[in-house]
């Protein structure tokens, strides 16, 4: 019973931090066509940026707001620069994003170092609570409940504010969007930016409890792409149960098969592509 509560609780810390990573990932995907492959790299820089403030100011709040803002406008000079490149085709962005990703690597190395750091979460969430029997970090708990807080105004904002509908009308027809008179190129903008802030607190936010080191953004990019396209393409709804489950399926994987965590990830994963092809929430517009 104890270990099942305790990998259930794993699974959801899990969960929440690829929430935070795939919904700007998914909305990017979903809107601009664009896989940014960059985007673990972003988490990075984020996570880096946030450490050096926090070590600086002691405040981990400041540490969040800066690694959010930091890799939001790194983003956003990414998307400006490489718009016309990154729009051209697949193999562009593939290629592009991924060379962006290996020298924001190198800039975090050669920055930083290759030490490990870890961000020490806020004093009033140290220590640990019991839950159903287990003591667990107060930290990796609200964590969830953040998560749950985000995806509830996140669906608020997209499902019923006139923004929210801006963004859905681009993302389901680009060219009607555009023939409707949305600035649909300040709209790629935004969302890329916030998308890259997004990305950048959850290098904050993880850094506690994944810890920063180099290799680490590819490690996340990996897990943030299988709940993109498990969640289905451009869907915050499949962003967030996508997240819950390949955080579920990972922590109890890694626990019960440490040989074999990859099978018992992505096995699941291609019995849901079969059956959905579009993802959980995807739908077959959106292509």
């Amino acid at each position: 019973m104890h270990f099942l509560v305790f990998q259930t609780l794993n699974g959801l810390t899990t969960g929440a931090l690829l929430f935070f990573l795939a919904s700007g990932l998914t909305v990017v995907f979903g809107l601009m066509r664009i896989l940014n492959l960059a985007h673990g790299a972003l988490f990075l820089f984020g996570g880096f940026v946030g450490y050096t403030i926090g070590e600086r100011t002691g405040s981990f709040v400041l540490a969040a707001v800066a690694g959010a803002l930091a890799a939001g406008l790194l983003g956003l000079v990414i998307q400006q620069a490489f718009s016309r490149t990154l729009l051209g085709s697949p193999f562009n962005q593939v290629l592009l994003t991924l060379g962006i990703a290996f020298a924001i690597g190198n800039v975090v190395l050669w920055i930083w170092g290759g030490a490990p750091r870890l961000i020490r979460p806020p004093e009033v969430l140290n220590g640990s609570v019991a839950v159903a029997g287990v003591f667990y970090p107060i930290y990796r708990l609200f964590l969830i409940g953040l998560a749950l807080l985000a995806g509830a105004l996140l669906w608020i904002f997209w499902e019923r504010s006139r923004i929210g509908a801006v963004v859905r009308a681009c993302v389901d027809d680009r060219p009607m969007a555009a023939a409707m008179g949305i600035p649909v190129d300040r709209v790629f903008a935004a969302v890329f930016a916030v998308g890259a802030a997004l990305a950048g607190l959850t290098g904050v936010l993880g850094a506690p409890v994944l810890g920063l080191s180099i290799g680490l953004e590819f490690d996340v990019l990996l897990l943030a792409v299988v709940v993109v396209v498990v969640g289905g393409i451009g869907s915050l709804t499949g962003a967030f149960v996508g997240s819950m489950a390949v955080g579920l399926i990972d922590a109890f994987g890694k626990a019960r098969f440490p040989e074999i965590s990859y099978f018992t990830l992505f096995a699941p994963v291609i019995l849901i592509l079969l059956l959905r092809p579009n993802g959980l929430f995807g739908r077959a517009g959106v292509e």
